[in-house]
């Protein structure tokens, strides 16, 4: 057998993968979980002009999600209106998935709901300590979201996971980032839900439970694919809608309700 009949034939042997849970300790993952869903949704690659391994700019251009090592994930937000400018840090072993939480809810509309931090915590029985801060613990106590109060220039939110061997991530915001995105990293964080790893990526923890599973190329590219094409889907309909609110013709002055 030649060496390309070799490659085409391993690239269609199953691959062992690993579901790991709790996902707060599941370690980084692939970046492009995260920037491929933000191309798909229309936002811009600024990467060779920021100088960063990854950066993309929203449509508006008041949004940039950027992977700097070694500090990690920066999510910045301009101020706009009564909203001031914001930002969110997540160190380079945060959970793609977690990571994605925030940067999703940044493709999609608000919820016309008043958005609540701590209820996706309290739905998953994380323990709350009320008190400065006030902190909610997952119930193996290896996970933490708190809201670290003071002066005005000092609150901020603070979130993090450890192992056996300490510290794994942190996730930093200020008291400014918008709170429909901060209950989309909470529920992204709770959701007990495994994620899963290739072999050789699988952090060394007592505190992570594994299920190994063999997984094929093609499944694996279409989970991939239904992601992207989701977020192409959606992005394909703010357009449309936005376009069609630009061009429907205005009410004539003279019309009246009944």
């Amino acid at each position: 057998m030649s060496r390309r009949q070799q490659r085409w034939t391993g690239w269609g042997q199953a691959q062992q993968h690993y579901l790991i849970e709790p996902r707060h300790l599941a370690g980084g993952g692939d970046l492009r979980h995260v920037t491929e869903y933000l191309r798909a949704s229309g936002w811009k690659d600024t990467t060779r002009r920021t100088g960063a391994v990854f950066a993309f700019d929203s449509p508006d251009q008041l949004v940039r999600v950027a992977y700097r090592p070694p500090g990690g994930w920066q999510i910045r937000g301009a101020a706009q209106g009564h909203q001031p400018a914001w930002q969110v840090t997540l160190t380079p072993q945060t959970p793609v998935e977690i990571v994605a939480g925030v940067t999703d809810a940044l493709t999609k509309p608000r919820s016309a709901h008043a958005p609540d931090v701590w209820a996706p915590l309290a739905t998953h029985r994380w323990n709350t300590e009320p008190g400065q801060p006030y902190t909610a613990t997952s119930p193996n106590r290896d996970a933490f979201v708190q809201y670290v109060t003071g002066e005005h220039d000092q609150q901020h939110w603070w979130v993090g996971a450890r192992n056996e061997f300490g510290p794994v991530w942190n996730a930093q915001a200020t008291a400014s980032t918008p709170l429909h995105l901060m209950q989309a990293l909470t529920t992204a964080l709770a959701d007990p839900e495994p994620v899963m790893r290739p072999r050789g990526h699988v952090p060394l923890s007592n505190r992570i439970r594994t299920t190994s599973v063999s997984v094929l190329p093609d499944q694996l590219t279409a989970w991939q694919r239904a992601r992207i094409t989701a977020a192409r889907t959606a992005a394909w309909g703010r357009t449309w809608t936005s376009s069609r609110s630009r061009t429907a013709p205005a009410a004539p002055r003279y019309a009246r309700t009944r």
